[in-house]
Order: C-alpha cells, then sequence, then structure tokens
C-alpha cells in the first residue's frame, strides 16, 4: 500500500519538510528518531529531512534550498513562494561555468527567510515567472542569470556565463539587457560590459576578450557572429568576428572543440568555404588573444590592410550584430 509519505518522497526526490512529515502522520518524536546518527534519515537543512541513508545528490540539495525557503502549507514545487535562481538555477540548465552551489533562492515577499550555510534566501516584490528544472523550481533563465550577475564578483565569470546563457538559446541579449536593467545591475561594471558584449553580438569570453583588445586600436569595429550568405542565399559561415567592407574575418579556435579529427576537419573546411569566396582570415586561440593581444591585432590590421588593395568579393549578404553602444 502506498502511503502519503512514499508518494511524498517520490514526488520531491526523498525529501519531505517538518511540515509535511507532520501531516503524513509522522510524529515529532518518530521524526527524530529517524534522523539521528545512524538512523534512515537525515536532516539536511532546518524543517528539511532526506528520508534516505545515502548522501543527497546536487539535485537533492537544491530542492532542499527551495524547500526550506518555501512557506510552509504551500505546495513548494508551484514556484509560488520560493524559488531557485541564480548560477544554482543556470547549472541545472546545463548552463557551461555556473556555480551548482551556493543555492540562492527567491523568497515572495514580504516573507524573510534566515540564511544558512550554503543557502541565500532573498526577499523580493519582483516576483519572476518560474519554472520546474529537473524537478526543482526555478526562475527563468534570463532572471537566473540576472541575479547571478548581481552576486559574482569575478567579471570574466560573468561574462562567460551570460554569455553562454544568450548562445544556449535561453534567452535573447535585450531580453537580458532589459532585466538586468529593471534589477538595476547594470551599475556594476562585469554586468555591464557583459550586456554590451552580448548586445554587440559577442557569443563567448574569448571574444569578449577579442573585443577589448579591438578597443584599444584604432582599427573599425567589426560585425560580431554575422551570418554570412552566398548570393543565392546559400549559408557561408558564421565568424567570431567579420569587417564587411574589407571581406576580413577573425576566427578564434579553442582546442577544447577540437578534440577529435572530425571537428578539426570541419573547422579547416568552414575556413576553405571562407576563403575561396575571397575571404581572409585572421585565426587566434583564446590564449593568443589572452597572452599576445597586440599580435592578435596587428595580424587583422595587416589583412584589412591588404583587403585595401584589392577589389571586394562580391555577392556576400550578411545578416548579424553591429557593434552598437548600449545604452545605460
Amino acid at each position: 500500500m502506498i502511503t502519503e509519505l512514499d508518494r511524498l518522497a517520490r514526488r520531491q526526490l526523498n525529501l519531505a519538510t517538518t511540515h509535511q512529515l507532520t501531516r503524513a502522520g509522522v510524529a515529532p518524536g518518530t521524526r527524530t528518531g529517524r534522523a539521528r546518527p545512524g538512523g534512515p534519515w537525515q536532516r539536511l537543512l532546518p524543517r528539511v529531512y532526506l528520508l534516505q541513508t545515502g548522501p543527497p545528490d546536487p539535485r537533492q540539495r537544491a530542492l532542499a534550498a527551495v524547500l526550506y525557503a518555501a512557506r510552509p502549507g504551500t505546495d513548494p514545487l508551484s514556484g509560488a513562494t520560493a524559488a531557485l535562481t541564480g548560477g544554482a538555477a543556470l547549472a541545472l540548465l546545463g548552463i557551461r561555468g555556473a556555480p551548482p552551489e551556493p543555492h540562492h533562492v527567491l523568497v515572495r515577499a514580504p516573507r524573510r527567510v534566515a540564511a544558512v550555510p550554503g543557502v541565500h534566501p532573498r526577499t523580493t516584490d519582483r516576483w519572476p515567472a518560474t519554472l520546474g528544472v529537473a524537478g526543482i523550481p526555478s526562475a527563468r533563465p534570463v532572471r537566473a542569470a540576472a541575479d547571478f550577475a548581481a552576486r559574482t564578483q569575478d567579471p570574466d565569470l560573468v561574462r562567460s556565463v551570460l554569455a553562454n546563457v544568450v548562445q544556449a538559446g535561453w534567452c535573447h541579449p535585450q531580453d537580458l539587457h532589459a532585466e538586468l536593467r529593471a534589477a538595476r545591475t547594470l551599475t556594476r561594471p562585469a554586468a555591464r560590459a557583459a550586456a554590451a558584449e552580448l548586445v554587440a553580438g559577442v557569443r563567448s569570453i574569448a571574444e569578449g576578450h577579442a573585443r577589448d583588445a579591438l578597443a584599444r586600436t584604432d582599427l573599425p569595429p567589426p560585425l560580431w557572429n554575422a551570418r554570412l550568405y552566398t548570393p543565392d542565399g546559400t549559408f557561408l559561415a558564421s565568424p567570431d568576428a567579420y569587417w564587411p567592407d574589407e571581406a576580413v574575418a577573425l576566427e578564434i579556435d579553442s582546442a577544447e572543440y577540437h578534440y577529435t579529427r572530425d571537428t578539426w576537419h570541419a573547422t579547416l573546411h568552414r575556413r576553405l568555404r571562407l576563403q575561396s569566396h575571397g575571404l581572409l582570415i585572421a585565426a587566434a586561440t583564446p590564449s593568443m588573444i589572452r597572452t599576445i593581444p597586440t599580435a592578435v591585432t596587428a595580424a587583422i590590421k595587416s589583412l584589412l590592410t591588404l583587403a585595401t588593395t584589392r577589389p571586394t568579393p562580391p555577392g556576400i549578404h550578411v545578416r548579424g550584430h553591429a557593434q552598437l553602444e548600449l545604452p545605460l
């Protein structure tokens, strides 16, 4: 016979709150006894119990943080009174670089919840739309990304994670900019710089470093991640940076994506396609852009100068992002 406690454990990843256990008929003495050292349960957080002997996995830790912050007597999985946000919510979505801990949890105003080790509740009257990610109520990615940017001190990590959120298709750069503005997070230099790069078309931290390097020169600004098409409308490629008047492209090649022969061959094939249509290519790795940026920009400058002595290749149509100034 399936009991109320069984149904609760199945629905909540083997987790339950004190309020839920009481409602399921578990007496306080029974709860305390089962959670003693060596017992079948564990007390993960105040008012939150893990109904198993083994250690919790990352999903259980994340849900435990939400159960701790949710209003007692409400359905904690509804996302109506508490929701995971920040890096932990982004990590559940598989965003590269997003730290799964600590757990930042939004709490619907006016309720306030005390912080405990590993869990940082924050009361907000700007309640977000929520969704279930792997069974955990979470703020939507655009809000989670903005909350992450508001609480992270490492500017490179902010740039990288926000770029990965956009690159993965979870939100549009303009929507992220609007959320950062609504949260008043654009006053933070790292968030403001990351938002400017994303609106300009930058989609990775390596591209961000390249944009910084180019900004220190007198070179004309390129288009970032522009999509190039042949005259008959066939997609050609999307170089990291592209100077349309000179038909010069910058390709940033990371060894992380070239571990296999097939991926390396695909990169070379793309480059041959670009060159066969008359484009001049400057190639660099992310580490080269970080450590020898002047050498990279000097190579680009040489290609741009060379391009002035030849006819511009005909028929390349560009669709993509211009390097725009971000309004504050």
